[in-house]
């Protein structure tokens, strides 16, 4: 059974001076029942942490994790995300993975990553 994980780039800035871009890869992403999947995150600029959030049809986004590049592992999880089957790593100070390990049908959904500056939010789609 594949499962489908997809993602649409979008980019949503609080004030157009200080646009930011965050951007994540790939698009769509297909795997078998019981595999691991890793995606991507770019942030243009060295923030200190990353947010990752999952979302399904007619439901609102739910918070999976937040990864500060400093720290060897996620600090925080959001309800229903678990360490064994949820992970996140800095591959550079602005490249972030998602990993997810033995997907299940449950994990198809739209995956956000997103950071912050001040009081201003970035979100990629």
């Amino acid at each position: 059974m594949l499962i489908i994980f997809s993602f649409t780039l979008l980019t949503l800035l609080s004030c157009v001076r200080c646009a930011k871009v965050v951007t994540q890869k790939p698009s769509v992403l297909t795997e078998q029942k019981g595999k691991s999947v890793t995606m991507d995150c770019n942030i243009e600029k060295d923030y200190d942490y990353v947010s990752w959030y999952k979302q399904t049809p007619n439901a609102a986004p739910q918070f999976v994790l937040r990864y500060y590049r400093t720290h060897s592992s996620p600090d925080t999880y959001g309800d229903g995300f678990t360490s064994s089957r949820f992970t996140s790593r800095a591959q550079s100070d602005l490249d972030y993975h998602l990993i997810i390990n033995n997907v299940d049908v449950g994990d198809s959904a739209v995956y956000y990553c997103g950071t912050r500056e001040s009081s201003y939010v970035f979100v990629s789609q």
